[in-house]
């Protein structure tokens, strides 16, 4: 089968032109005459080189670059970048940002046609020595409002799943200046994720993440966003999300991201990068009929389909004055997986003492509650 090459460039002469030329080398083209039309096809087609333009009127090369670096289909497609523009800055900012070869236009054709064949072998080689990484899992804890327990979801799952599965598990606050666990633990100052939101898209290595990680006693690996109000602009930082979401999957076996309530700024680029939708649900008519709208949302980004939607229902209060579960499946139009019971003594003592609540009563009902939610995502890990 011919080797897919996805050519980028907002001339259309050169797009004809380049595309023959590839072409009469026996390859499949694709054409893409701007940034977000690169970043689709890139993602539907899988190419086996990409060939990007610098000046693009929407969104430039380098930025094009970022994103496919930052997205785990496109992480290690090689990229060469074919510019009029030949400064030195221009081509250590290329670099910086990902690509793998640079070409100043306008070139002779054996040039380039030996540039895109040097990286089609370097992309087949790669494959066939496994050298790209298989990645973990990243599951979207979230919910149709805030308050409904998202949090204390993603802490209780992820340091059973540690100790029932054996599996190496990050999570990760995605609320920067919206934190919890800092206050719900004892830690003082959680900022791991702020400072790396801070950094620039190129800066942001598995070193540098692995700086900022929290160790857990449970062996669950945190990384904890501020509870300070002022970082709350950080919540813009999407591109830094998504270089961080797709380093941690390529450093754990899952990644569980506490996102809280959809109303988000980049959920859509964050749901992308996500394998599964972990759903926090209240038996209670508003959380209900609100979830139900968020599901119909999340089946057209094809969640539910090929991406699972797992429904947790967690009541904290008397259930005598809340729907019932066959209520709730029955509203939503999905089964609801696993419920988790109100503990509200259990809930205090866990916050006086900083202890996640699973801990405090390792064989109590919640802490089997959450194991079952954790049983469910050891699922995912070992059908990879």
């Amino acid at each position: 089968m011919a080797e897919k090459i996805l050519v980028v460039d907002d001339d259309v002469e050169t797009l004809r032109l380049v595309g023959l030329m590839l072409q009469r080398q026996g390859y499949q083209i694709i054409a893409a005459n701007n940034g977000a039309q690169a970043l689709s096809s890139a993602k539907a087609e899988q190419p086996d080189v990409i060939l990007l333009d610098l000046m693009m009127p929407d969104i430039d090369g380098f930025e094009v670059t970022r994103q496919l670096r930052a997205d785990p289909i496109t992480a290690n497609t090689p990229i060469l970048m074919f510019s009029a523009k030949g400064q030195v800055d221009d081509k250590v900012t290329g670099y910086e940002a990902g690509i793998d070869d640079y070409l100043t236009k306008p070139t002779h054709p054996a040039e380039l046609i030996a540039h895109v064949k040097s990286l089609v072998m370097r992309g087949s080689k790669a494959r066939s020595s496994n050298q790209i990484l298989e990645r973990g899992q990243v599951v979207a804890v979230m919910s149709a409002k805030g308050g409904t327990g998202s949090s204390s979801l993603t802490i209780n799952s992820g340091l059973s799943l540690v100790k029932r599965a054996n599996a190496k598990v990050i999570a990760v606050e995605l609320r920067p200046g919206q934190g919890n666990w800092g206050l719900e633990l004892g830690v003082n100052k959680p900022e791991g994720l702020n400072r790396l939101l801070e950094m620039k898209t190129n800066e942001i290595t598995a070193d540098k993440i692995r700086l900022e990680l929290t160790a857990h006693s449970s062996g669950l690996m945190l990384l904890m966003a501020s509870y300070r109000l002022k970082d709350v602009n950080l919540i813009q930082a999407i591109p830094q999300m998504e270089v961080i979401i797709n380093q941690l999957s390529g450093m754990s076996q899952m990644v569980l991201l506490d996102i809280g309530s959809y109303f988000f700024p980049g959920i859509d680029r964050i749901l992308a990068l996500s394998n599964e939708v972990l759903l926090v649900v209240e038996p209670n008519p508003t959380s209900v009929s609100r979830t139900k709208v968020l599901i119909d949302e999340l089946y057209e980004k094809g969640f539910g389909k090929s991406r699972l939607i797992t429904t947790v229902l967690i009541n904290r209060i008397r259930s005598d004055i809340q729907l019932s579960w066959t209520q709730v499946q029955e509203a939503l139009e999905l089964p609801v997986s696993l419920i988790i019971s109100p503990v509200p003594e259990l809930a205090y003592q866990s916050a006086i003492r900083f202890i996640p609540m699973a801990m405090l009563q390792p064989d109590g009902l919640t802490a089997q509650q959450f194991g079952k939610v954790a049983d469910l995502l050891a699922q995912r890990i070992r059908k990879k």
